[in-house]
């Protein structure tokens, strides 16, 4: 056997080494970084500064943990945010983080940082066991990504579910004792709510203190407020796209329709993993997680609904509606259903349609009476997001052909003829939100989201950054547009693979020096910090990179080209494609064609959608008869398990090519 001190903690250990050294996620321990023995007893202190971006002051915060824990765990469980896609397992190099004081090293360490960013203490947290104590700094979490908040809708007949009707009733006289409910609601001739406690308890006070000059506020059938005076002209409810990585409200005039103001953030779910899957493993493999996933979303929708409603200078009590659009999966979270069965075979709900709740019971603080409605499912993975996707771009009304996309880590996609309507959702991963990606990262100040290959002009590389700063990485749109544009220009070739270098000094000589190496894996420069840059400090598109895309891109396009064939039809017979979601928004449809995202068809066809799930849940808002629209999809539509197919895998390796 090797001598242990002859280990460079720099290299990775051959075919001899001592398994205390390479434990499950492949520690490496420098002198002087070996854990600290411990037993399983006892409390280690770890002392959290949390940079919050621009010029406001870090938060600290000091918490205690059993040894053992990892860093990524102990920032978790204590409200701590620290970004992540796959939930804490190692996987994603997210969870970026600095330790002061000398720390392990571990395989993906060496593979995420530089060895000067690794001697300064950079780990992944999710890796670091907090084993003695330990101060550590943590990087400014984008809250705010670039999220489209509108998107592709119908106009609405206005007759929202939310009303107000203002009356002067006559005071009670011994010759008129009709109880204060019986003189309000006959006096309402056109509508018969029922009352809840909340007004039954409300009404003799404010009755008499407005001199029996009052507002009933009626949602649905029920009488959940009576309001002093005429208040008619103020009637407010919020639409929520409750998303797995973002979420976004915007607060309604119902009176008028307006939108009065709108916002977005990272789902607070975060830390528990960037898909839908990771979370329901967290739920399944701790019992606490449900609650906290339950409170995370809580905490995410209260803090959007409290930035729209200061923005536009309304009092959250008068809120009196939400309505919330999000997949099976963060629905039932929102609402604490245990979403086990969504994420193991045969994939069933717990039910299509949610019943009607308080929007107190999804965790905010609006009029205590509001109510939320939430949108229903057609399938674990076509959830309520898609049905108000379908709702709002009207795909039971239109008659052409026409292909529905909604592209992200499951990707759903519905497929209309004019008389049938079928829906499927292909796995398509983390890739298109950065996840698995070298240098991915989401749709925030830094990210890459345009790339232009010019051969022959003088800038070889023309890239468009969010937030015009210095690139940090790529997001969704920036790493389809890089890996067409190599297409394009050659130096990827149909199978995805880089061409050799020979081949690409004779096709592209002005781009082929950026082909270099990272180790043993082939990479692209797309930009370099400074001339002398090393190549791993630059930002790159890799040769993985490059084969996640195709697993995604081919996933996606074996469900629309099973759904054609369900059909009888072609790629040339689908008269118009919708992007929807927020990375469909910025996709570019040029690059979607060339790499065999979407069909290939003349690029007007292609249209970005944007955020239609928000659309839907605003069109809810304002019609009841939309409501019933979306009910009545349930019926129509006719979902295809892509899982059950016999013929998946071979469609799957045939689309994979570009």
């Amino acid at each position: 056997m090797t001598d242990r001190a002859t280990h460079d903690p720099t290299e990775l250990p051959g075919g001899d080494f001592f398994i205390d050294e390479v434990r499950r996620e492949g520690l490496l321990e420098p002198p002087g970084t070996e854990a600290v023995p411990h037993d399983g007893t006892g409390r280690v202190e770890l002392s959290f500064t949390v940079e919050t971006g621009g010029d406001a002051p870090a938060t600290e915060r000091s918490v205690r943990v059993p040894p053992g824990v990892t860093v990524f765990d102990s920032a978790s469980w204590n409200g701590i945010a620290i970004d992540s896609t796959c939930g804490g397992h190692g996987t994603c190099h997210k969870c970026r983080v600095r330790i002061e004081g000398p720390s392990p090293v571990s395989r993906h360490d060496l593979r995420t940082f530089t060895r000067e960013q690794l001697d300064d203490g950079w780990r992944l947290a999710c890796l670091v066991q907090a084993t003695r104590d330990l101060r550590v700094d943590v990087p400014p979490l984008t809250t705010r990504p670039k999220a489209a908040t509108v998107g592709v809708g119908r106009q609405v007949i206005l007759r929202p579910a939310l009303q107000k009707r203002y009356v002067e009733l006559d005071e009670p006289t011994l010759a008129d004792q009709r109880t204060d409910l019986d003189r309000l609601l006959a006096a309402i001739d056109d509508l018969a709510p029922t009352p809840d406690l909340h007004v039954l308890r409300r009404l003799p006070r404010v009755l008499r203190e407005a001199d029996f000059k009052v507002t009933a506020v009626i949602v649905d059938e029920t009488l959940v407020d009576v309001e002093p005076g005429d208040t008619t002209g103020r009637r407010h409810a919020i639409a929520f796209d409750l998303g797995t990585t973002t979420v976004v409200a915007t607060l309604l005039d119902v009176t008028t329709g307006t939108p009065l103001a709108v916002a977005s953030m990272l789902n607070r779910q975060q830390p528990f993993g960037g898909d839908v899957i990771t979370r329901i493993s967290a739920t399944m493999l701790d019992p606490r997680a449900l609650d906290r996933l339950r409170a995370a979303a809580g905490e995410t929708l209260a803090e959007l609904a409290a930035h729209v409603c200061d923005e536009a200078g309304v009092d959250p009590a008068e809120v009196h509606e939400v309505a919330l659009a999000g997949n099976a999966t963060m629905t039932a979270l929102a609402l604490g259903i245990d979403p086990e069965p969504l994420g193991v075979a045969p994939f069933v709900m717990s039910t299509p349609q949610p019943p009607a709740v308080l929007a107190s019971d999804l965790g905010l603080s609006l009029h205590p009476r509001a109510r939320a409605y939430l949108f229903p499912a057609l399938g674990a993975y076509v959830g309520g997001d898609i049905v108000a996707g379908m709702l709002a771009t009207g795909m039971d009304r239109d008659k052409r052909t026409r292909l529905f996309i909604d592209v992200g880590t499951n990707c759903e996609i519905v497929l209309s003829d004019g008389e049938r309507i079928l829906s499927t959702a292909a796995p398509a991963g983390p890739a298109f939100e950065g996840g698995a990606i070298r240098c991915g990262m989401r749709a925030a100040d830094g990210a890459v989201e345009v790339v232009k290959l010019v051969p022959d002009g003088d800038e070889p590389v023309v890239l468009s950054v969010i937030g015009d700063a210095e690139p940090r990485g790529l997001c969704g749109s920036g790493l389809v547009d890089a890996v067409s544009e190599l297409v394009r220009v050659g130096l990827l070739d149909a199978s995805g693979r880089f061409v050799p270098e020979e081949r690409a000094a004779e096709i592209a000589p002005a781009l082929a020096d950026r082909l270099t190496k990272i180790g043993e894996e082939r990479v692209f420069v797309l930009f370099r910090p400074h001339p002398d840059s090393k190549t791993d400090e630059c930002v790159v598109l890799s040769q993985r990179d490059v084969r996640e895309l195709q697993f995604a891109k081919a996933a996606i396009s074996t469900g629309w080209t099973l759904l054609l064939e369900e059909l009888g039809l072609e790629h040339r017979d689908v008269q118009q494609v919708l992007l929807a979601g927020s990375f469909g928004s910025y996709l570019s449809p040029a690059s979607a064609i060339r790499i065999g995202l979407v069909p290939k068809l003349p690029v007007l066809r292609i249209v970005s959608a944007g955020n239609v799930a928000g659309e839907g849940a605003k069109m809810a808002l304002l019609s009841v008869r939309e409501r019933a629209g979306a009910r009545t999809l349930l019926e129509e539509v006719t979902y295809v398990e892509l899982s059950d197919r016999t013929d998946f895998n071979d469609r799957f390796v045939e689309q994979l090519s570009f």
